[in-house]
C-alpha cells in the first residue's frame, strides 16, 4: 500500500490532527475510575476514525498518533504513557483496513461497512485495549472499567456511523478528491 502523500493531504491530516486535539482534550468528560480516566465521554475519536475510513489506515494511524503525542504535550493527564499512543493510532488503522476489506475495488461502499468499521474499531480499542492497559498500568479491574465502556459504546457506534456517513457526504460536495488518492464515495445502499 503506497501512501501518496500531497500538500492537500498533509493539510486536511493536519485539520484533523487539530480537531482531535480539541474534542478529547478539551471538550470531552473526563469519569474518573479508581484513580485514573476510566471514561472519556465525547468525539474525540471521530477526526481519527474519519482519517481512516476516508484517507487510508496509514493515514489514520499517524492521525491517532501525532493527535495523541501533541494532545499529551499541550494538554497532559499525568505521565506519558506509549500504551495510549498505540490505541490512538489503532483507532484510525482499523477502520481503514475494514474499508479496504470491504471496498475491494469497488469505489462504492454503503452504510453497514461504515458501521462495522466503527463498531470493530471501537470495540477492539474501547472494551477491550484500554481497560487491558489501564488495569496493567494502574491496577483497575477490567470488571469495573468495561460495563461502562459497553454502555458508551451502545450510543456511540451508531452516532459515530451517522456522523461519519454525513461527514463523507458533505465533504465529497464541498471538496474535491486528493490527486493520486483513490476516491472512497458513500452509498445510501445498505452494502
Amino acid at each position: 500500500m503506497k501512501l501518496n502523500i500531497t500538500t492537500q493531504m498533509l493539510t486536511r491530516m493536519a485539520l484533523l490532527v487539530a480537531l482531535n486535539i480539541i474534542l478529547a482534550r478539551l471538550l470531552s468528560v473526563r469519569v474518573p475510575i479508581g484513580g485514573a480516566e476510566g471514561l472519556r465521554i465525547g468525539f474525540g475519536s471521530l477526526p481519527v476514525i474519519f482519517a481512516g475510513v476516508f484517507m487510508g489506515p496509514l493515514a489514520g494511524g499517524i492521525v491517532g498518533a501525532v493527535g495523541d503525542l501533541i494532545g499529551y504535550f499541550i494538554n497532559p493527564m499525568g505521565a506519558y504513557m506509549p500504551h495510549f499512543t498505540l490505541t490512538a493510532a489503532l483507532r484510525g488503522i482499523i477502520p481503514g483496513l475494514v474499508i479496504l476489506l470491504f471496498a475491494r475495488g469497488r469505489k462504492e461502499v454503503g452504510i453497514f461497512p461504515l458501521f462495522l468499521a466503527v463498531c470493530i474499531t471501537l470495540v477492539v480499542v474501547d472494551i477491550f485495549l484500554i481497560p487491558y492497559f489501564i488495569e496493567t498500568l494502574f491496577g483497575v479491574f477490567r470488571a469495573v472499567l468495561v460495563p461502562p465502556r459497553i454502555v458508551q459504546n451502545i450510543i456511540t457506534i451508531p452516532a459515530y456511523t451517522v456522523l461519519l456517513f454525513a461527514l463523507g457526504r458533505a465533504m465529497e460536495r464541498v471538496l474535491p478528491p486528493v490527486p493520486g488518492q483513490a476516491a472512497l464515495h458513500l452509498t445510501a445502499k445498505i452494502w
